[in-house]
């Protein structure tokens, strides 16, 4: 490469040559240029649709987190800052802005029930930081549905490998949603401003540099999570409309000798940047969030009604509770003891076991109230995780669900779940998808049954749109 560059004049066309080349060689490049030559053709109908169902579940979690506090302060900020007109909505207030502030009040707004999608083997929320940027950038662009559609495919695809890439020892102290959805969001971005191959390199270079989250904020219930997600929204819809206008990014982001792998992660995998690129869709391995709490939480909340319903267990018998988890879910719940917010009763095993036991379900209405509760306090105490080597083993490729029970009467009763409900073997059908949105919709109190009807609508038939919708009235 040197020999043939030092014929070349020292202009834009040798630069050029020489970015081609680059990244020519390494995995992160091939990633950038997959995401760049994405076409709505190449996508098996399988996955559109899968993509379709994935929109509905982001916009319906959006839609549920407006009135929550830390949603609303970031809305002001973006009041405050950013425009007050513009083609894209943000979707709590109903108003329009621009591309940038609107990606980052619906990615506040959509990661902070607790019911926005997840992949397993990344340990990623894709939804939250994928479509707030794709969608403010599509409707700024006026462009077709379906080309919204390829570009959300892309944001999934990288995004989900960054975070296997990365590993499970950059989930320890980072968040992945935080630091992955940076790229995820340049990536969909990216394909809604058609960047070349070398543009989308560039985009993926700026956002890895502001890659950030840690999960600090657990220990005393800050608000920094919704942050990480307008954050990486943000981030990545910014780097890639710089990279449009010609601004460079560092071409080794990822597996660089001081790129991200190199600050964030002990066992970094550079194949999974490009694990079957074009023949594994990892966007159809997105799981669907049953309960309204941290993902951790779920396999053991289905096993334990599990056990309830097969022994109709009451709930007064249960003398203690016994969570046999994952490394990752005693790093991420185990701070959590004494749960002081509603949110942060979301990461609290105890609590999620609690709600389950007594109310025989885990959903927003049930955590509203759970923080007054003595007899969720009761129960939470009841709890206690333990690291299990085969769930351990399994995870995070499969998230297993064991309990151990005893009982009040001496009985050691046992459950098992081997696919959370939500995961791609246990799904929602559309029409369980549509009643969790309503659902969610009707929380947040923004919008009516009717106009939640018709976004659906809208949804189901994006592929054929024209044009990508603003889909309720200013």
């Amino acid at each position: 490469i040197g020999s043939i560059l030092a014929r070349l004049p020292a202009n834009e066309s040798r630069r050029d040559l020489a970015q081609e080349m680059v990244m020519s060689t390494h995995p992160g490049a091939q990633l950038a240029a997959f995401a760049a030559r994405l076409r709505f053709e190449d996508i098996p109908a399988a996955v559109v649709r899968r993509a379709e169902d994935l929109m509905l579940d982001w916009l319906a979690s959006a839609l549920a987190g407006a009135a929550a506090r830390q949603v609303l302060a970031v809305e002001r900020f973006a009041r405050a800052m950013g425009p007050g007109d513009g083609l894209s909505q943000v979707l709590i207030s109903r108003r329009n802005s621009s591309p940038l502030f609107a990606a980052m009040v619906n990615a506040a707004a959509s990661h902070v029930v607790e019911q926005d999608d997840v992949h397993n083997g990344s340990v990623f929320h894709p939804g939250t930081v994928v479509f707030p940027p794709a969608l403010a950038a599509a409707q700024e662009a006026e462009i077709p549905g379906r080309e919204l559609l390829a570009a959300v495919v892309a944001g999934y695809e990288v995004g989900i490998r960054v975070g296997e890439f990365l590993g499970r020892s950059h989930y320890k102290v980072f968040h992945t949603t935080g630091t992955a959805g940076a790229l995820a969001a340049a990536a969909a971005t990216g394909r809604i401003l058609r960047l070349t191959e070398a543009q989308m390199g560039d985009a993926f270079g700026s956002a890895g540099t502001q890659a950030a989250g840690l999960w600090e904020f657990l220990r005393d219930g800050a608000d920094s999570k919704q942050l990480h997600t307008a954050h990486a929204s943000a981030a990545g819809l910014a780097s890639a409309y710089l990279a449009r206008e010609g601004f460079t990014g560092a071409q080794r982001i990822l597996d660089g000798a001081q790129g991200m792998a190199a600050g964030m992660s002990d066992d970094a995998d550079p194949a999974r940047l490009t694990d079957r690129l074009g023949s594994r869709w990892a966007l159809a391995e997105t799981s669907f969030k049953y309960h309204a709490s941290c993902r951790h939480t779920h396999p053991a909340a289905d096993a334990l009604q599990q056990v309830m319903r097969q022994h109709g267990l009451a709930t007064a018998s249960i003398e203690r509770v016994v969570a046999h988890v994952h490394q990752g879910a005693i790093d991420v719940l185990g701070p959590v003891v004494e749960p002081r917010t509603v949110h942060q009763s979301k990461f609290s095993m105890g609590t999620v076991l609690a709600l389950i036991a007594l109310r025989h379900a885990a959903s927003l209405a049930e955590f509203e109230t759970a923080l007054d509760d003595r007899a969720v306090a009761a129960f939470r105490d009841k709890v206690t995780m333990a690291l299990d080597p085969e769930v351990d083993a399994a995870y995070p490729a499969r998230w297993i669900g064991k309990v151990t029970v005893h009982t009040t009467d001496g009985r050691t009763l046992h459950g098992r779940v081997d696919e959370p409900k939500g995961d791609p073997g246990n799904t929602l059908s559309r029409a369980e998808l549509e009643d969790k949105a309503c659902r969610l919709a009707e929380f947040g109190g923004v919008v009516s049954k009717a106009e939640m009807a018709s976004a659906i609508a809208a949804i189901w038939a994006l592929a054929e749109a024209d044009r990508v919708p603003a889909f309720f009235a200013a």
